[in-house]
């Protein structure tokens, strides 16, 4: 059951708020050959040239004004709490209540972050958790590290993605106006908001050449958020500790935790996918879950859900590998 304190709702049994994210153990894969790789060539064509161009705007960034790369900073923030903070923890887990205005700008940073839609986001990211590594899993770790960090892209879904996406319950998803919105504009968002908007603020406002401007804020800023999200589909799902269930393969990755702006607690975020702050150390290494924080103080969010320390501690005892350090 929850019961809701000042500040949070604490979780007190070891049961999902929603079962959309919870892990089936009734999925079993089909027998026989796998279905063969159908290659997205559009897709790696432009992940190459992004990938050449974000390289070109790490040579370029020593010319980069300070105001420039300050303003890179900042573009590369809220892009990742638009995924952190939204589509993930408000989005696909329904971790807390975010106001209008809030959802408004975690929206705009998701179309900053580029890493398709909100809604289309959230449901892939729950077929990931309804089926982990296995192949529903759209980004399953056990085919290697290339294809859970950035193959899944290149190859069409496997139809068991496919199949179990589509029979997930996303009601939430559909009724919420800000998703929809963004569904219904977002490649003039991205347009927008991933590109136009970073190149353009240093071009105008301080004088930045337009070359530096694009290649640095714009091209480089993104492609270090897809590989910091890439990141936590595939290191934190391969090196790391498993102090909360040593059964399943996510892992506690520090390194992750950093670049992600604290979602590197993975074996806590899979054992406990329901818990707004993804750790049990609250604000510690997890700059989104003080922007969260942050957030309820100012009253833009409410209703954090959060495990209790007791089962927490229980399943450590009862499935950790006996790695866990309390703080």
């Amino acid at each position: 059951f929850l019961f809701e304190t000042s500040k949070t709702v604490q979780i007190t049994m070891q049961t999902p708020a929603a079962g959309e994210d919870a892990f089936d153990h009734t999925y079993k894969e089909k027998e026989g050959p796998k279905p063969s790789k159908i290659l997205v060539w559009r897709n790696i064509i432009l992940m190459t040239l992004l990938h050449l161009g974000a390289v070109y705007g790490l040579f370029l960034t020593p010319s980069a004004s300070p105001s420039t790369l300050l303003w890179s900073m900042t573009c590369f923030l809220i892009s990742a709490l638009g995924i952190t903070a939204g589509a993930h923890r408000l989005w696909s887990h329904r971790t807390y209540k975010a106001s209008l205005p809030l959802r408004i700008f975690l929206a705009v940073g998701n179309s900053m972050a580029f890493q398709n839609d909100i809604f289309e986001w959230a449901r892939d990211h729950r077929v990931h958790h309804k089926y982990s590594e296995t192949d529903a899993d759209p980004h399953n770790a056990s085919r290697g590290f290339f294809f859970s960090h950035i193959g899944w892209l290149l190859v069409r879904k496997h139809p068991d993605v496919i199949e179990k996406g589509g029979k997930l319950e996303l009601s939430d998803l559909l009724g919420d106006k800000v998703v929809m919105f963004q569904r219904r504009h977002y490649k003039l968002s991205v347009l927008l908001m991933c590109f136009f908007i970073p190149m353009f603020v240093p071009w105008y406002f301080w004088g930045e050449s337009m070359w530096v401007a694009y290649f640095v804020p714009a091209l480089l800023r993104y492609a270090l958020v897809l590989n910091a999200t890439w990141l936590v589909n595939s290191a934190a799902h391969m090196w790391g500790n498993r102090p909360y269930d040593q059964n399943i393969n996510p892992r506690e990755n520090r390194f992750v935790t950093f670049s992600a702006i604290g979602e590197g607690f993975h074996n806590y975020h899979h054992t406990f996918p329901y818990d707004y702050a993804t750790s049990e150390y609250g604000c510690k290494l997890n700059l989104t879950t003080c922007f969260i924080d942050f957030m309820c103080f100012l009253g833009l969010a409410r209703d954090r859900k959060r495990v209790s320390r007791e089962v927490v501690l229980s399943r450590i005892q009862r499935t950790g590998d006996g790695s866990h350090r309390s703080g």
